[in-house]
């Protein structure tokens, strides 16, 4: 699975902006429309430059322009190779290296920075999400394997989700990658949906199981909900799916990834993965809770009488 889309690849269309940078492309250095600005001090800027124009990847360094002060100067560097390249990318961290006391921005080095802050991003956020979940369904059910089981089908069913919109981007839409925001976008859409629909139907099943035979509780259960937890589960993906006719490849592709997750959750997970696990764990579903308790009885009201 390929990550980060070009820039001429941002959009569904082929507007003339586009088409004037694969000419670019074609006819001049792969960097030549973009180049890479390079921040250095005034006084090395000789050393620096020789440095850049020395290194593999770069076509060319422009003249200095010093700054407003006099104190820095900036490096306009032409890259051989496009811009949104993996081979323009090496190119910048291996100038960052070579010349680590300069600055380096624009271009190719914004969409480095920018890529690796989202990669910061997935990495803090993806735990911090399920943890927060996870205790908030320990405290609703009032059990350990039910919110673990929970979880973990919502995190499975993402996953599977995001293998099938994969195929079909490759395949039936022809995108060459994913845009780096749709894996966090897509999984804070799925764990909210996801878990909202397993949580209505595993409260359902607690009611009834309380009632009596743990088996029974559970086929009541997944009877009373399943008809507004499969409408609900339709009428989103059709709302998300509808992103898919947006000119944005972002939003298709969060579109298609939403749809696809909810409606995977919504008539696989939640229908037959959900009770069939709490059929096989049994009471054991329940953990560490030794029975449960069944909700109070309402109380009829009294009617006045005159």
């Amino acid at each position: 699975m390929n990550t980060g889309l070009d820039r001429a690849d941002f959009l569904t269309t082929t507007p003339s902006s586009t088409i004037g940078e694969r000419l670019l492309a074609e006819h001049y250095p792969g960097g030549q429309g973009r180049p890479l600005q390079v921040i250095t001090d005034r006084s090395d800027t000789a050393s620096v430059t020789a440095a850049l124009q020395d290194a593999p990847g770069v076509a060319g360094v422009g003249a200095p322009l010093p700054s407003t002060d006099g104190r820095l100067a900036k490096l306009d560097v032409v890259l051989t190779d496009p811009p949104d390249s993996e081979a323009a990318k090496d190119t910048v961290r291996n100038l960052r290296e070579t010349v680590p006391d300069a600055t380096f921005g624009a271009s190719t080095a914004s969409e480095i920075d920018l890529a690796d802050a989202q990669s910061h991003d997935r990495a803090v956020v993806i735990p911090l999400v399920l943890g927060v979940v996870l205790l908030v369904l320990i405290a609703l059910l009032r059990a350990l394997v039910a919110p673990l089981l929970v979880i973990a089908t919502v995190v499975v069913s993402y996953f599977a989700a995001l293998g099938a919109s994969w195929l079909l981007f490759r395949y039936v839409f022809g995108f060459p990658a994913l845009d780096t925001q749709v894996a966090l976008m897509g999984f804070l859409f799925m764990v909210a949906l996801g878990v909202d629909y397993n949580l209505f139907l595993v409260s359902r099943i607690r009611e009834e199981a309380a009632h009596g035979d743990h088996r029974a509780g559970v086929l009541r259960g997944l009877a009373v909900t399943g008809g507004v937890i499969s409408s609900a589960g339709l009428v989103l993906a059709a709302t998300f799916g509808a992103l898919g006719v947006m000119p944005v490849t972002m939003m298709v592709q969060v579109g298609v990834l939403v749809s696809l997750g909810v409606l995977l959750d919504t008539f696989f997970v939640r229908s037959v993965v959900v009770p069939a696990l709490a059929l096989d764990t049994g009471r054991h579903f329940w953990w560490p809770a030794r029975r449960i308790e069944a909700p109070p009885a309402k109380r009829p009201r009294e009617v006045a009488h005159h």
